[in-house]
């Protein structure tokens, strides 16, 4: 394993992870008053923990050179769930839209969480190589 691949470890992974369930949660929010849509989500903490044991699809990329870096793998399909409804509707949709707009919230802050994380990260890594 590289300096670059200790340095991000998992959050190359927490990123796309974060960036799928923001879409799914968006197609939620869109379908709100769509009859028999069923609220989706991901269990992002079983997702990232597969990701960390190598478990789980994974899209590997190849390199065509041995001088390129390793692009490491990228997640497809992650295990999407349905979500329970607080409250029965009666077109059959269970997208609960202040729910959905708080999870939407919620995971924008991790996503900007984690993207300042990475930008520490990368700083610091130039810094070492700059040597100051």
């Amino acid at each position: 394993m590289s300096i670059i691949d200790r340095a991000f470890s998992i959050h190359d992974d927490a990123m796309i992870l974060r960036s799928h369930r923001t879409s799914i949660l968006a197609a939620n929010i869109a379908n709100a008053d769509t009859p028999d849509y069923k609220a989706r989500d991901m269990d992002f903490s079983s997702m990232l923990k597969q990701a960390a044991t190598g478990q789980g699809n994974k899209l590997n990329m190849a390199r065509t050179n041995e001088s390129h870096l390793s692009a490491g793998s990228a997640h497809i399909d992650p295990d999407i769930k349905y979500r329970n409804p607080l409250h029965a509707s009666l077109d059959g949709n269970t997208v609960d839209s202040h729910v959905e707009q708080a999870k939407f919230s919620e995971n924008a802050v991790q996503y900007q969480t984690s993207l300042t994380m990475l930008n520490g990260k990368i700083r610091g890594l130039n810094l070492a190589i700059k040597g100051q």
